[in-house]
């Protein structure tokens, strides 16, 4: 995959090497495969845990599904997929 996010391999590292974001990261891309990123992020908008900034970047990173496959394809790769 040669998609514009394998190219920021630090930001790829992070990710795999922080287990709760990891666990969201790969959340993210199996509901985008199922076509349930709609729900969580109608779920999202109502959680009043969550500031509005953490909101807008999760639903940032949601959208984009090209980064969602980068991550799982790295994690995949690098033997971080739980």
């Amino acid at each position: 995959m040669d998609g514009l996010w394998l190219h920021d391999l630090e930001s790829l590292e992070a990710i795999s090497q922080d287990d709760d974001t990891r666990r969201i990261f790969l959340r993210m891309a199996a509901m985008s495969h199922d076509g349930r990123l709609p729900g969580f992020l109608a779920e999202l908008q109502r959680d009043d845990e969550l500031d509005d900034q953490t909101k807008d970047h999760l639903t940032e990173l949601a959208n984009d599904r090209p980064f969602l496959l980068a991550v799982e394809d790295y994690l995949r790769r690098t033997s971080h997929f739980h």
